[in-house]
């Protein structure tokens, strides 16, 4: 056999027996798997308060640092030096879960990107199955943390995200936000919004911007969101982006289920409001036709 058909083989045969390959990290994998990130700027004893919050045994668990150098890589496109700071503080705990599972997230002290912002963002990048936990020591904005849960899942899984997914994931979560801080808006109602356009791109399959910008505005109005003409072209800016990249939406709607469940919840009370409405009118109607009746009589 020639030399150079013998290389390959034995490079091969030399990573699956060292466990290198990215064949043995997935079949590593396994649901119950705890990755944990901690903030590189927290002190000693704030590293051992949240090791403790996260009741993980850090000789036992997988510990990897978030540095502030790779938050700014991947927000300094779409917020201010000032609002990444110069600390790493936000920290979080991945734990694969069964497959099909879902995604899940909870937060604490966190108070600018709530857990439904999260599982939308991850949900985007291509992290499935998974339950997630952000937290810090005191209250900060949590739009760094994504950096670190994306970082926890490749660590675990051996999966390695595409850094254009990982880049149109933090703008999902910084827009979403802003979103969400506008008066007669807000952080529920901006993620129902971006949940739905999601949804209604997996169903319809868009082809070009017109396509997307259709979808936004028909995903408002199915949320009963207002949006300005500048907050359309930004959503349909972010969504056209992620329409050139190649996401698996029916994965990334399967990931977010329990996201479209509210939405689906909220239109239906929504329409159980208007019947209710709709009845009360016609029983007052039905009394007034009574007592107009009656008042005739007597005169």
């Amino acid at each position: 056999m020639k030399l150079k058909k013998i290389l390959p083989l034995a490079l091969a045969a030399v990573l699956a027996a060292s466990g290198f390959g990215p064949e043995k990290a997935l079949a590593d994998a396994v649901p119950g798997d705890v990755v944990v990130t901690l903030g590189a700027d927290l002190t000693p004893a704030q590293r051992t308060s949240i090791l403790n919050e996260m009741s993980v045994d850090p000789q036992t668990t997988k510990i990897i640092d978030v540095t502030n150098n790779e938050e700014h890589q991947y927000l300094d496109k779409y917020l201010s030096p000032s609002q990444i700071g110069t600390r790493a503080i936000s920290s979080s705990k991945i734990t694969l879960g069964q497959p099909g599972s879902g995604l899940t997230a909870s937060t604490n002290n966190i108070t600018y990107v709530t857990k439904d912002m999260y599982i939308n963002a991850l949900a985007t990048a291509g992290v499935k199955d998974a339950n997630v936990y952000v937290t810090a020591p005191f209250p900060v904005s949590g739009t760094a943390a994504l950096t670190g849960l994306i970082k926890a899942y490749e660590t675990s899984t051996g999966k390695v995200i595409p850094e254009a997914n990982k880049q149109v994931a933090n703008e999902e979560v910084v827009t979403t936000a802003q979103l969400g801080s506008q008066p007669g808006i807000g952080k529920d109602k901006a993620t129902q919004l971006v949940t739905a356009i999601k949804d209604n791109i997996a169903k319809n399959a868009p082809k070009s911007r017109a396509d997307i910008e259709k979808i936004v505005r028909d995903s408002a109005q199915q949320v009963n969101v207002n949006l300005s003409d500048a907050d359309v072209q930004k959503l349909v800016d972010l969504f056209d982006k992620m329409r050139s990249l190649n996401i698996n939406w029916n994965q990334v709607g399967s990931q977010m289920q329990q996201l479209k469940d509210q939405i689906g919840r909220m239109a239906n009370s929504s329409q159980a409001k208007g019947f209710m409405a709709q009845v009360l009118s016609a029983i007052g109607n039905f009394f007034n036709a009574i007592f107009n009746a009656l008042t005739s009589l007597f005169k």
